[in-house]
């Protein structure tokens, strides 16, 4: 196998050599120590030969040892893999069976996977192998001695041949050099068929344009580094002579200038820098030959690019004039002239510069570099000077930013050999040019410029490298520094505007500018004439000019045609002033810019001049008619001038600016500084629309006086939060208009964003001007303080008298957030923000992180995101208040009717599969950035809502989905995010820092957010994730990336069981996120019913179950998360804290999802895969081989129980913020979300509360500022602290429910056997009592769960009870049950107990009291009563009150509980329990409210009636209870039994029809009421016993009052009358009760006796 991943996993490596920040990976070593054969190896590529062809015809081949048969098919695109590749068949059939899973992963055909997989490895071969010459030859690296010393041993083990011959090096130079002539050829071929393909419109398979355009830049891009090692070889001092006549020779015949020229020439000057210098290897007498060999023996025609020759024949010169220097010319040969060389040689180098030497080096210097990094202004200077610029062919590819930096270091090499060696031939240069110059000036000729050109060369070679620059100003007796010296004097114009672009090219950091500053502080002469004669350039000669002819042209009109070199130097305008002079003033200005942005003391130094004053002359020349560009360079001046800026500064720029904007163009703007020079001008009238249209003219223009408005609407510096003031005076432009910057704004976004920019045709000026504004409007929306907006709308606080600006309403209503916001909803705006933000993949891929595509691409989508995240803030709060504040607005934007800002989405929605294909890019900060916005796109309630088809008919699809269904996208982006996702090892090194780290990070938040907001529905995550999603539904279907496990999906089981969960025996915070969010993914999946059939089985098919179940980790109260243990004092104020939550969220899901597989697993009756399970969970796993190993049971997965987390750090002694109310800051709701604060709502109070000490006067001294801002500090650690410990016990609780639900799915689902469910039960009890006993008191959330799993352990144990009860298992059995019974009385007495705890209490209780009662001793139930009798009467009191006004159940379990203890005791012949009811009224109340059950029953809902009977049933039980000793029956009739029954009314109802209740079964439960009455009345008539004949008389008289209904009862039960009616029930037993009264209270006799008496007493005598 090719291992190609090996080798990216090694290239990342080695990138990371060159950061000190991240790790080493440990293995990188031996990895390379292994890999020295296959380095050696790499440029011996084998190719095509009729013996391996002849080899496959075995049909059998072998790779990596193993033996694979082979069919036609096969052979036959292993010949067109080896013809395309010009590669060995064996070695192509191997790569084509290597790339058999890239078939299935990407769905390309085999043969271009092949060609694709070739040039990747050899491409990652070669940048290895050179980044490992880099390492082992570059001297001046950061790198370990160490480090440093093994990469050179192993640059010589590799082009060292083992055998030791001598040369081998060179011997791998030449190697290498051929390597790169073979892929010339290459690509020439290449470009044949490209032309071929185009003129015929066809090709064959495998010659596709874009497969050929791949290959294109792959083979280009292989070039180049192959030239980037022939460097570095010539760094090792491996190459010689040899190798640099076979270069001259090669790039003799070379007839374009194109890259692969332009690569040839890395190694080459190389080599020529290496040769011709006297401090090379070679003698004198081989540089002699080599010199001659170089100028050509001939002639120099036989150089097919005479420029080309020219600027080798001057690259070589430099460096080999260092053998006539007074330092090495005593070496030379006695019969050496050294005159005579010297005038030999300064010939030759000036016809060289007369071929283009200097030409061609500028081009060189600038065509290396992307075209967006061009100066405009620069390049204009470029192509006046340049007489003979070729231009670049070919630029399939750019050039890599490390072979830019070698080419500049090549050429910064030529230019320090030239100032050194060649001092005369510069002396030379100038005083001809000179000459010359004063020859032409006249005649309108043009001369040659070579010291200009060298000059910008030197400009073009330093810029952006500040290392390098620091070489002009380290010593002042330099050479470099002798050469500004030099060249600063005698100065003509376009000299001048050369070396000022080469001292802002050399002032690139502080340092650098800082030392140009210096430089130029060099005392003036008082003669103006003697300024450029006899000083050096300087500030006192800039000051003066740049005034001087600013005072010229303040009133002239813009010349008729741009600056130039090449053109009549003598025509002048009406000002008198020559056409370069403006070009010259344009350097001045940009120098002074370059100095200003820089260096802090050059700025501080212009700024307080005291007779210069520049911000006057700017507003002088902005004011001007003057060219754009010289325009241009005053905003850039005054934009570098803002660097650092503060407040007086900024207000200052703003009213220049504002005056310059309501005089217009040829009217100074800003008053002169009091004192300065005052410089008059005309007042012309012109209107806003007219200024602006003329500054948005043009590229330079508009682009910096957008930046100048970016610098000047950010805040400054000092600002702090709360960031509530304004970037600029809040009456700024009151006296002719509304205040605030309204205009500019519209300027920004309506003239320039949404109208220049996409006028222009060169397409870099565009991205640029377009990536100018996107910043601008960026700008202007994260500076606004969305948080002190809500805070003051949603809570009292006030806000007006804390805030810098006048009040919030001025704040909101002035801040540039609003009117940015208001553009963002026009249709221009918006059509030119979706157009930036739609590119290109493929362009997006192949550009640099700093290009302007890149940027203005990454700038569009973080605006979209922020403008999603702040439009409710703007449409529910900010605009309205601006409204209702009655206040004057600029003229309005024409708006789209858009509700909000999706509805402009939804008209763009190819915006979501770019933002997805952005994804598969190699830029790190895009993938982040569209991911973030694809997260938020994918949960707005109006884009994934469902489209509408065609007539009006409703479809259920999610438009995000149609839409990449319609587009085809889904499947390449889901591709590109399967790559993303892939496991790494080197992330485990470079932990959370790793870019494939964070990007995963992304990804999964992203898929768990979209299953989020739509739980039920198709959304784009499952089309990601490999399903296929249809209406309503999603589907698997067959021969797709899910079904061959290599989906998304899939990736996420590799991350959550590959991925450890921390190193060195320390749980990580950043793995454990990982893992928990990759879980939460798949738990959404398998908890909704859309997808948990796929997701169970694809689960279950990859044995997740067990697999999980052997990566689970057991804690300790000393375990490590992230360094830090759970009493650790600052545990809380840790991301350690965080660690053990994304632990404990790991576990809950984990715990879920082994209930939802047990109970899947029990309804689809599997029970061998029940068996494993339940194997699995008691700790012993079982594969599918039947080994096992032991895991962790599930009694071990209590272990975050026993974790005690610390206290909260307490709040110490306020000061400043004594009386604060943070209450306000207070979010969620405490039911699905925890109150916590919310931290950004905290701080924004207290910088509010600060403002206002400040203001009051209260915080003057530093100290005290000091003090108020530590007292702040502490209380958001507090608060902070706070909020997580509530984040933690949420978790907590929640995984101890999951761990609850799992034992209780466990018990209740699987078929356990009933010693093993007896034994699992007893020790779970044994476990979890000691909890609940605790959290009785102190959690009763948890306590609560506890319960609930005690209630089913109970009821688990009952069926074993008898069998256990002699035993010695049915001891401990008892033992545990009593154990339980007794915590759970003191639960109930907790004073944190709720109503639900109390109730699962009580519940539980009862089953133990109900379950030992026929098989307990007479001693334990007698200790059982006497732990009722310790509890004390305060339980029967909580208990009472339950029973009575307890809510729901719990009154019922109250009340059963009750029964349950009364029985208790009547076993036990205890009168406590009722003595206790007595003494409490308890008993009265229950007869009393026996009064109101018709009532209550007929005021009931339907709903409640079922709840309501139970509750009369358990409570007329427990009288019944009562009343079956002497002393209860007392209590119950003196408590007046009979008169509640009589007041109740229930047995005067007509029995036909019962009670008025809403239930179906109405007269069924009316008798069932009766008979459990007539049950209470009986038993206390037979309690009290027929001597007592008070209750007699009562239960007579209650039969008679009621006899019509006995009647009735008997009629009905007897079925006199008529048919029995089925809604009754059975009447037995109400019959029977009746008949028990009649019987035991005589009634019939007393009835008969009663009527014979009243009979005889009216009889007549």
């Amino acid at each position: 196998m090719d291992h190609l991943e090996d080798f990216i996993a090694l290239f990342q490596d080695l990138e990371c050599l060159s950061d000190p920040n991240l790790p080493i990976s440990d293995g990188l070593w031996g990895f390379l120590e292994a890999k020295v054969d296959e380095f050696r190896e790499l440029l011996d590529k084998p190719a095509r030969n009729e013996t391996a062809r002849k080899s496959l015809s075995s049909g059998k081949i072998d790779v990596a040892g193993q033996e694979y048969a082979v069919n036609d098919v096969f052979l036959h695109t292993t010949l067109q893999v080896a013809d395309t590749l010009d590669l060995d068949e064996r070695e192509a059939a191997r790569l084509l069976v290597t790339v058999q899973e890239d078939v299935d992963l990407s769905d390309r055909p085999s043969l271009v996977a092949c060609v694709i997989r070739f040039h990747q490895k050899w491409q990652y071969l070669v940048d290895c192998l050179r980044m490992i010459l880099r390492y082992g030859t570059d001297l001046e690296s950061d790198l370990d001695d160490n480090v440093r010393t093994f990469f050179r041993d192993l640059v010589n083990l590799i082009v060292q041949p083992p055998n030791g011959q001598r040369k081998g090096g060179s011997s791998y130079a030449q190697k290498c050099l051929s390597s790169m002539g073979h892929i010339r050829n290459w690509l020439q071929d290449i470009e044949n068929r490209i032309q071929s393909v185009s003129m015929i419109g066809q090709f064959q398979e495998g010659q596709s344009p874009e497969l050929l355009r791949f290959q294109q830049r792959s083979l280009t891009q292989q070039h180049e580094s192959l030239a980037g090692i022939s460097y570095y070889l010539t760094k090792a001092s491996v190459t010689g002579v040899d190798e640099c006549q076979s270069l001259l020779s090669t790039v003799r015949r070379m007839d374009k200038y194109d890259v692969l020229l332009v690569h040839l020439l890395l190694p080459l000057t190389a080599l020529l820098a290496y040769l011709g210098s006297a401090e090379g290897r070679i003698p004198y007498s081989e540089a002699q030959s080599l010199y001659q060999t170089i100028l050509g023996k001939a002639n120099q025609d036989e150089w097919s690019l005479k420029y080309l020759h020219a600027a080798v024949v001057a690259f070589w010169l430099g460096e080999y004039g260092s053998w006539y220097d007074d330092s090495h010319h005593r070496a030379l040969p006695a019969n050496v002239d050294l005159e005579t060389e010297d005038e030999e040689r300064l010939n030759v180098f000036l016809r060289a510069l007369q071929d283009g030497a200097f030409d061609f080096m500028l081009s060189l210097s600038i065509d290396v570099k992307p075209a967006e990094m061009h100066d405009p202004i620069r390049s204009a200077l470029r192509q006046d000077l340049q007489m003979q610029a070729p231009p670049l062919l070919g630029t399939v590819t750019t050039f890599s930013i490390w072979f830019q930096g070698l080419v500049m270091e090549q050429l910064e090499s030529f230019i320090d050999a030239f100032i050194t060696n060649m001092p005369a031939a510069l002396r030379r240069l100038r005083s001809d040019e000179d000459k010359e110059r004063l020859q032409t000036l006249d005649l309108g000729r043009q001369h040659e410029m070579d010291l200009e050109k060298f000059i910008l060369l030197i400009s073009y070679v330093f810029e952006h490298r500040p290392d390098a620059a620091q070489s002009f100003w380290q010593e002042a007796d330099s050479n470099l520094y002798g050469f500004l010296m030099w060249s600063a004097k005698r100065l003509t114009t376009p000299r001048a505007h050369a070396f000022c672009e080469m001292l802002l090219a050399i002032a690139s950091n502080e340092e650098n500018a800082t030392a140009a500053h210096i430089f130029l502080l060099q005392a003036p002469s008082t003669s103006k004439a003697k300024l450029r004669k006899d000083h050096a350039l300087n500030w006192a000669q800039i000051f003066q000019e740049t005034e001087y002819f600013a005072s010229k042209i303040q009133d002239s009109p813009m010349p008729s045609q741009g600056p130039s070199y090449t053109t009549d130097k003598n025509r002048r305008d009406q000002t008198g002033l020559e056409q370069d002079t403006y070009s010259m003033l344009q350097s001045y200005l940009r120098l002074t810019a370059q100095l200003a942005r820089e260096s802090p003391a050059a700025r501080q130094w212009l700024l307080n001049h005291p007779t210069f004053h520049l911000l006057d002359l700017l507003s002088l020349l902005i004011g001007s008619i003057v060219p754009a560009q010289l325009r241009a360079c005053a905003f850039d001046t005054m934009h570098a001038l803002l660097t650092q800026k503060t407040p007086e500064l900024g207000d200052r720029v703003w009213q220049i600016l504002d005056h310059w904007r309501s005089s217009g163009i040829a009217a100074r703007g800003g008053a002169a500084k009091s004192g300065s020079k005052s410089l008059a001008v005309t007042r012309t009238d012109h209107t806003d629309e007219t200024v602006f249209e003329t500054v948005a003219e043009g590229f330079e223009q508009p682009t910096a006086f957008v930046r100048l408005l970016t610098a000047l609407v950010q805040p400054y510096p000092e600002d702090v939060e709360p960031r509530d003031g304004l970037p600029f005076p809040e009456h700024l432009g009151s006296t002719n208009r509304m205040p605030g910057i309204d205009p500019y704004v519209d300027f920004a976004l309506k003239h320039v964003f949404g109208r220049s920019a996409l006028e222009f045709r060169d397409t870099v000026r565009q991205q640029i001007l377009q990536v100018t504004c996107l910043d601008f409007m960026l700008t202007c929306l994260s500076t606004f303080n969305e948080n002190l907006v809500v805070l003051a709308d949603r809570t009292p606080v006030s806000v007006d008298d804390a805030v810098t600006t006048s009040s919030l309403v001025a704040y909101a209503r002035l801040h540039p957030f609003r009117r940015v916001m208001e553009w963002l909803f026009n249709d221009i705006v918006l059509h030119a923000l979706f157009e930036t933000a739609h590119q290109d993949p493929t362009d997006v891929s192949d550009v640099l992180p700093d290009s302007p595509l890149f940027l203005s691409l990454v700038r569009s989508v973080q605006i979209i995101t922020v403008v999603l995240d702040m439009q409710y803030t703007y449409l529910d709060i900010v605009r309205p208040v601006v409204k209702m504040s009655g206040a004057a607005r600029e003229e309005p934007v024409a708006n789209a009717a858009y509700s909000s800002f999706e509805d402009a989405i939804l008209s763009h929605l190819e915006l979501v599969s770019d933002l997805g294909l952005y994804c598969g890019t190699d830029h790190r900060e895009l993938v982040i950035v569209s991911l973030e916005l694809l997260q938020r796109l994918s949960t707005s309630h109006k884009l994934i809502a469902s489209t509408t088809a065609s007539f009006g008919v409703g479809s259920s699809r999610n438009k995000v989905i149609a839409t990449l269904d319609m587009n085809g996208e889904a499947d390449r982006i889901s591709r590109s995010m399967v790559s993303r996702m892939q496991p790494s090892d080197r992330e485990l090194t470079l932990g959370p820092v790793a870019p494939g780290y964070i990007i995963k990070e992304q990804i999964l938040n992203f898929l768990d957010d979209c299953l989020a907001s739509q739980p039920d529905q198709p959304t784009i995550a499952h089309l990601l994730l490999g399903f296929s999603c249809r209406d309503n539904i999603i589907e698997v279907l067959a021969d797709t990336p899910f079904a061959n496990d290599d989906s998304l999906f899939h990736t996420h089981l590799a991350i959550i069981l590959g991925y450890p969960n921390g190193t060195d025996g320390i749980l990580q915070g950043w793995l454990l996120q990982l893992k928990k969010t990759a879980l939460s993914v798949m738990r959404r999946l398998w908890s909704s019913p859309l997808s948990s059939g796929y997701t169970m089985t694809e689960l279950r098919a990859h044995e997740f179950l067990f697999q999980l179940c052997r990566i689970q980790v057991i804690i300790q109260p000393d375990t490590l998360f992230d360094g830090r243990t759970t009493d650790d004092v600052e545990f809380l104020l840790t991301e350690s804290a965080r660690c053990l939550e994304h632990f404990l969220k790991l576990r809950t899901f984990s715990l879920s999802y082994s209930a939802a597989e047990i109970r899947l697993v029990a309804q689809e009756r599997m029970p061998t895969l029940q068996k494993r399970i339940i194997s699995t969970l008691l700790g012993r796993t079982m594969g599918p081989d039947g080994d096992e190993v032991a895991t962790p049971s599930i009694l071990d997965l209590l272990d975050f129980a026993e974790l005690e987390i610390g206290d909260v750090p307490p709040l110490p002694n306020l000061r400043y913020f004594q009386g604060v109310d943070f209450a306000v800051c207070m979010q969620g709701d405490g039911i699905v979300a925890p109150r916590m604060h919310n931290i950004d709502a905290a701080k924004q109070l207290l910088t509010l509360h600060h403002n206002a000490l400040r203001m009051k006067g209260a915080v003057i001294q530093p100290a005290d500022a000091q003090a108020v801002d530590n007292e702040a500090v502490s209380i958001l650690a507090f608060l902070e602290a706070n909020n997580q410990k509530k984040r933690l016990l949420v978790a907590r609780l929640e995984t101890l429910r999951a761990w609850v639900q799992l034992m209780i799915v466990m018990l209740e689902s699987c078929d356990i056997d009933s010693d093993l469910r007896t034994t699992l039960i007893l020790q779970t009890l044994q476990l979890t009592l000691p909890k609940l006993e605790r959290y009785a008191t102190e959690n009763v959330p948890a306590a609560l769960e506890l319960a609930r799993l005690s209630k089913v352990l109970l009821s688990g144990l009952r069926s074993g009870i008898p069998a256990l009860s002699k035993s010695r298992a049915g001891d401990i059995t008892s033992e545990r049950l009593f154990h339980l019974f007794r915590i759970s009385l003191r639960g109930i007495q907790s004073p944190l107990s709720t109503d639900g705890l109390r109730e699962l209490l009580y519940s539980i209780c009862y089953r133990y009291l109900m379950g030992l009662s026929d098989t307990s001793t007479k001693d334990l139930k007698r200790h059982n009563t006497q732990t009722i009798k310790t509890s004390g009467e305060r339980l029967i009191d909580i208990i009472c009150d339950d029973g009575f006004v307890g809510d729901g159940t719990c009154r019922v379990s109250a009340l059963l509980l009750l029964d349950a203890l009364v029985d208790l005791a009547q076993e036990e012949d205890s009168a406590y329990v009722v003595e206790c009811l007595a003494r409490l009224n308890y008993i009265g109340i229950l007869v009393d409210s026996i009064q109101a059950i018709p009532s209550e029953l007929r005021a009931a809902q339907a709903q409640d009636v079922p709840l309501l009977l139970s509750y009369y049933g358990a409570k007329l039980s427990l009288l019944l209870r009562i009343s079956r000793t002497r002393l209860g029956a007392a209590h119950v009739l003196n408590a007046g039994l009979f008169s509640s029954v009589r007041q109740a009314g229930l047995f005067s109802v007509d029995p036909d029809l019962g009670l008025d209740i809403d239930n179906p079964d109405a007269l069924k439960k009316y008798y069932e009421l009766l008979l459990s009455i007539l049950r209470i009345i009986a038993s206390v008539v037979l309690s009290r016993g027929p001597q007592n004949q008070q209750s007699i008389e009562q239960a007579r008289r209650f039969l008679a009052e009621n006899r019509s209904l006995l009647v009735a009862v008997l009629k009905r039960s007897a079925n006199i009358g008529g048919l029995r009616q089925d809604g009754s029930g059975d009447l037995d037993d109400v019959v029977e009760n009746f008949v028990l009264l009649v019987s035991v209270t005589g009634f019939l006799d007393f009835e008969e006796k009663t009527t014979l008496q009243r009979s005889s007493s009216t009889v007549f005598s």
